[in-house]
């Protein structure tokens, strides 16, 4: 993807929203603003600013969760959330398929304040008209849903689109497809969130990296605080955690945990590249 790319689809689309049976839902994009509190604890980056392309391109950790209704004791979802935003989180997706629309649409609406307020994104899996309705800043694809130009036609140019790739030739098309604001490779190792999904290793990161994509994209599956240096050394710039946080005693503390260990992975890194760079 080429900076061009990104300059024809800019700035957020913001509309009177539509009058509708439920008032916490509205078919409008808002432009999201980092809050600030000179008291609160700093997380360990600064939190990305500017427009929501401007954030995809600087948002490292992406949060995937369920709407954790069978949970026993621990957080509910919302909580989780919050948590998680504190810790440095800098994209949600709501991915639970057991829920109507309904249900959805009225967790999406809390999701949508709680990212608001953090200045993060919110995504939506799958369904088009549930990111339209939800005025969600990006809607997720995986290889088995909505063709690329059928998703764009439905949430038009101002949305983000990404979309799952196992690597390779998957990964290449979604790299050049003018649609797609960004995608992700795996899942890197064997995760129960992705039942009968082989797992495509590091070498299919790498293979990714080497192919210099333009493309924002992340690593998935079974990303966690023991190998996100591993992920990063294999090329990925960016992850999708999914358990590393959900499962956490401590939300904060794990999306803290794992914001700070990939921030001094990128940074150690660009200091290999770099000195690499100036041998040569």
């Amino acid at each position: 993807m080429t900076q061009s790319r990104f300059d024809g689809r800019r700035n957020a689309l913001s509309a009177p929203p539509v009058q509708g049976s439920r008032a916490l839902v509205t078919l409008h994009f808002r432009t999201m603003a980092p809050t600030s509190d000179p008291t609160a604890q700093p997380t360990p980056s600064p939190r990305p600013s500017g427009s929501p392309r401007e954030r995809l391109q600087d948002a490292r950790l992406y949060l995937c969760t369920d709407a954790r209704r069978d949970r026993r004791g621990g957080l509910d979802l919302l909580d989780l959330v919050r948590a998680a935003l504190r810790g440095g989180v800098d994209i949600v997706q709501l991915r639970d398929r057991s829920l109507d629309v309904v249900e959805e649409l009225e967790l999406l609406a809390a999701l949508r304040d709680l990212t608001d307020e953090h200045g993060a994104l919110l995504a939506v899996n799958d369904r088009a008209d549930v990111a339209l309705a939800a005025g969600a800043a990006v809607l997720h694809t995986g290889q088995r849903d909505l063709p690329v130009p059928v998703a764009r036609d439905l949430v038009g140019e101002k949305a983000l689109l990404g979309r799952s790739t196992g690597g390779g030739a998957q990964a290449a098309a979604a790299d050049a497809d003018p649609d797609v604001d960004y995608f992700c490779v795996g899942p890197v190792r064997s995760t129960p969130t992705k039942p009968g999904r082989a797992a495509v290793g590091l070498d299919a990161v790498r293979q990714v990296a080497a192919g210099q994509p333009t493309t924002p994209w992340f690593a998935i599956g079974g990303v966690d605080l023991q190998n996100v240096r591993q992920v990063v050394e294999a090329g990925a710039r960016r992850v999708v955690v999914v358990r590393a946080v959900t499962e956490a005693p401590d939300p904060e503390a794990a999306a803290r945990g794992l914001r700070t260990a990939l921030t001094r992975a990128l940074a150690d890194d660009a200091g290999r590249t770099s000195a690499g760079a100036g041998q040569a």
